[in-house]
């Protein structure tokens, strides 16, 4: 085990694992940002929503994750340069980094997945519930900011937890397309310094420790979340 290579690539290590926690933390939000509506269409929206909205989470969850970051960066970003005025407006800069497809493929990864455990949390909450606040004239938004939404989210805590791990991990495709976070800081090291385990070995040492933080910081919040009984 030779370890001598650290200090040289510390500075770009930091670097790399900044890009994967602002990736994990900016695809959830976003990602949960459009899960909720997706999952209320699907609940209790009209066809012309519910529909459009089963077929996007389908889409989603029936392909890996891995072609949908390709058709993203390879696919369409390659369509990009070919569009009159694209190299010339402020947008060149965003739709030639790779990071930001990553972001997008991320988001619409989280959307789908957390779209139906939405869905699932928001049949779940008990019905007599939601037929009391309507009983008292509750209106509909109210109802579901102060009762239908809170009790779905503490039903999904620990389903999110292990979800935001999974996101987390799933950063490392973005490698793949040239995104250098934590994995692609990695295969770089290792062929700068032919190392093969070492590189590895943190790496896997790195994932560990964010690990435990993520699933820490959900058991926390869950101990703060008040139970419905």
């Amino acid at each position: 085990m030779d370890w001598n290579w650290v200090p040289q690539y510390l500075p770009m290590l930091f670097h790399g694992l900044w890009l994967t926690l602002l990736l994990t933390v900016l695809s959830m939000c976003f990602g949960m940002i459009m899960a909720i509506p997706i999952a209320l269409a699907q609940v209790s929206g009209p066809p012309w929503l519910s529909w459009p909205a089963w077929a996007f989470c389908t889409f989603i969850r029936g392909t890996p994750l891995l072609i949908q970051m390709w058709f993203l960066y390879y696919g369409l970003g390659l369509m990009f340069p070919y569009i009159p005025g694209i190299r010339q407006s402020f947008m060149w800069p965003i739709l030639r980094e790779g990071f930001y497809f990553a972001l997008v493929a991320l988001t619409l990864s989280v959307a789908g997945y957390e779209g139906e455990v939405m869905r699932g949390a928001f049949l779940g909450v008990p019905k007599g519930e939601l037929e009391a606040a309507r009983a008292i004239g509750m209106p509909p938004i109210t109802l579901l900011r102060r009762v239908w939404f809170p009790r779905a989210v503490r039903m999904v805590l620990p389903t999110l937890a292990g979800e935001t791990v999974s996101q987390m991990q799933s950063t490392s495709l973005a490698a793949t397309i040239t995104v250098l976070e934590l994995m692609g800081v990695t295969n770089m090291i290792r062929q700068d310094t032919y190392r093969i385990y070492e590189p590895l070995l943190l790496a896997a040492a790195i994932y560990m420790v964010i690990t435990f933080i993520i699933v820490r910081t959900f058991n926390w919040i869950e101990s703060k979340v008040p139970m419905k009984r």
